[in-house]
């Protein structure tokens, strides 16, 4: 093998080792970075000031606002209580049946109308918490239940408002319904997928009688968590925090406003809908202060990991790669899927791992002749594929939200978030050689 593509994978394997030990993506990409460029044999400083900080500078030029805007949606969501309205409202057709399933539609509905993942975790963590209790099941399902509905069909899907379906609509000028057909049938595909996998492992954990009440999990609940569960909160009316929602998904895709505009369109409404459940301006403010400061955390991190993929791309060894792979003679889209999902490997980031296949990669893409709308799908449903590797930062923030471990729990959101989405991309590949357009 290519001395340089050793190189290359070692480099991905420590950064993955790296993140997996919650060192910060900050001081991880810059490091992980230099190891590439010194035995590239590139300048050091050079190269960081001409290829690294240029990718990242272009990433947060071009998606700042929107990683913005929908920063300040979900913490207005978050703490108005109207994204705790919507699961709870969706979570009382439950009645104890589906409850893995449930909370997988309760997150991909708040995501697929623009609510930060982030958000979502802490909002349906509680809720999740209550019906699995009141339906005596392990616990070791609920991250993969909440993170299912958050990072794949809702993230993939036509007409999303996610980062992953703008940065692709952006690069290839395509819009967010692009490949339609295909792309519905390959989400509903995907949905019933989880759907099944998720009530077949409730009853395997449930004929091993290992149920909620599980006292071989690492960590055990106390009494004051479990309560909190349970907590009965003032919350708005369910139906009108759907209102914001749709006006978002309705702005985006019907009117064709620009995602940014949408989604502060859908924060107007939901200060003018909620206002008295925070208050006093004051308290709006701090609400705004919270989202933004939690924006600009997100695109540093996302940013400064694009600009690792930015020295990669110099590198000869991408090069031979690319190359390697193209002898191979596969097909455009498999192409397309295997490298956006080894983009997004290496980035442990779906929107990351886009950013770095689309800046290195667009123009063979485009050479390859084929329907940019095809392009568009299947880069955005590859892109949640190996992102969630182990290191995944969100995977060990939601992790330790639930208080599990890797062991407890992340086989079923490998199966979900790995496995099923590659399925779905054979699936949308098939599709399309069958005419479905």
């Amino acid at each position: 093998m290519d001395f340089g593509i050793i190189i290359l994978v070692v480099a991905i394997l420590l950064f993955a080792l790296l993140a997996f030990k919650q060192i910060s993506a900050l001081i991880l990409a810059p490091v992980v970075s230099i190891f590439v460029i010194v035995f590239s044999g590139m300048p050091i400083l050079v190269t960081l000031k001409e290829q690294f900080m240029p990718a990242a500078a272009d990433y947060f030029s071009n998606y700042f606002l929107i990683f913005f805007v929908g920063a300040l949606f979900g913490s207005v969501y978050q703490f108005t209580g109207a994204a705790e309205s919507i699961a709870r409202f969706i979570a009382k057709f439950c009645k104890g049946r589906f409850v893995a399933p449930i909370i997988m539609t309760i997150t991909g509905i708040l995501t697929y109308g623009g609510i930060s993942g982030f958000v979502v975790f802490f909002v349906v963590y509680p809720i999740a918490l209550q019906l699995f209790k009141e339906g005596n099941i392990t616990r070791r399902l609920i991250p993969a239940a909440i993170s299912s509905g958050c990072w794949t069909w809702s993230m993939s899907g036509p007409g999303s408002p996610s980062i992953q379906n703008v940065i692709a609509s952006e690069n290839l000028g395509t819009t967010a319904n692009a490949a339609f057909l295909p792309s519905l049938i390959s989400t509903v595909v995907m949905y019933a997928l989880i759907f099944a996998w998720l009530e077949y492992r409730t009853a395997k954990f449930t004929k091993k009688n290992m149920l909620f009440d599980d006292k071989t999990l690492t960590y055990q609940l106390t009494e004051e968590e479990l309560d909190n569960a349970d907590e009965e909160k003032d919350l708005p009316n369910e139906l009108l925090s759907f209102v914001p929602i749709l006006a978002i998904l309705l702005s985006f895709n019907v009117l064709h406003i620009p995602v940014e505009i949408a989604v502060s369109l859908g924060i107007a409404l939901s200060v003018i809908l909620f206002f008295n459940k925070i208050g006093s301006p004051k308290k709006w403010i701090e609400v705004f202060n919270k989202g933004a400061s939690d924006s600009g955390v997100a695109i540093l991190n996302t940013a400064i990991v694009v600009g690792f993929g930015g020295v990669v791309k110099q590198t000869q060894a991408f090069s031979n790669l690319v190359e390697s792979l193209q002898g191979f003679n596969l097909s455009p889209l498999i192409f397309v899927m295997i490298t956006v999902s080894i983009c997004a490997g290496a980035c442990g980031s779906a929107s990351g791992g886009l950013g770095v296949a689309f800046n290195a990669l667009k123009e063979t893409y485009v050479e390859m002749g084929i329907d940019l709308n095809f392009v568009h799908r299947i880069a955005t449903v590859s892109a949640g594929t190996l992102d969630t590797l182990p290191h995944q930062g969100t995977q060990i923030t939601l992790l330790n939200i639930c208080k599990l471990t890797h062991k407890e729990a992340y086989y079923d959101i490998a199966i979900t978030q790995i496995l099923i989405p590659f399925i779905v991309c054979f699936v949308f590949i098939g599709l399309v050689n069958i005419g479905i357009v």
